[in-house]
């Protein structure tokens, strides 16, 4: 695929999604956290809009420390349950009573006005060309996230040029989770701590 054609590509998936009710708009990629693996402004407004009263808590608790203090913890977690645990269960939090939760699921009946309200405060974000990598400046042609945390990547191929072995090789070698001579994981390719999908767009 030209590099013309993928950008077109890219726009066009990225506005339907808009147009779905997606976050989208452009330069969110400086806001990607590559450390974390997250997209911080995310996790900081679903917890504030949802759980405010754990917000005050972990604001009174933390004070001008405490969106780091959730994004490292939430970090931990990731690394220690993987992204579909936390996303089930949330995260525990020091001075929390109950664990934060991350997202709220479909739920099965429209009965509890709270529940279909908080499902509707889900933040759904699609970021174009994230440079993920903590070793270089590789980037991803798309990255869906949920709430902040990423439950996707995409790379768009055509078959044109390039075939499903080339797109798979690509996630291989060049997305490689562990960088040869490299002390440390890509903490957005370390399944299952991280996106729970990766697609390939041909």
């Amino acid at each position: 695929m030209s590099l013309h054609k993928e950008i077109s590509f890219e726009t066009e998936i990225c506005d339907t999604l808009a147009a779905q009710g997606w976050l989208y708009a452009e330069g969110d990629a400086t806001q990607y956290d590559r450390a974390r693996a997250l997209f911080p402004a995310d996790v900081i407004t679903w917890v504030q809009d949802t759980q405010p009263k754990a917000w005050e808590a972990l604001s009174k608790n933390h004070g001008a420390s405490a969106e780091a203090v959730l994004l490292d913890r939430l970090r931990k977690s990731l690394d220690d349950r993987g992204t579909l645990d936390v996303l089930r269960h949330g995260v525990e939090l020091l001075g929390l009573r109950q664990p934060l939760s991350l997202c709220q699921f479909k739920p099965a009946l429209a009965m509890n006005a709270e529940t279909v309200a908080k499902y509707q405060k889900n933040r759904l974000r699609v970021v174009r060309q994230v440079r993920y990598s903590l070793h270089n400046e590789n980037a991803i042609d798309l990255v869906l996230f949920l709430n902040g945390l990423s439950i996707a990547t995409v790379e768009l191929k055509t078959d044109f040029t390039q075939s499903v072995e080339d797109a798979v090789d690509q996630y291989r070698f060049d997305r490689n989770p562990k960088p040869k001579g490299q002390g440390s994981a890509e903490p957005l390719l370390s399944f299952p701590k991280e996106a729970l999908n990766k697609f390939l767009n041909l």
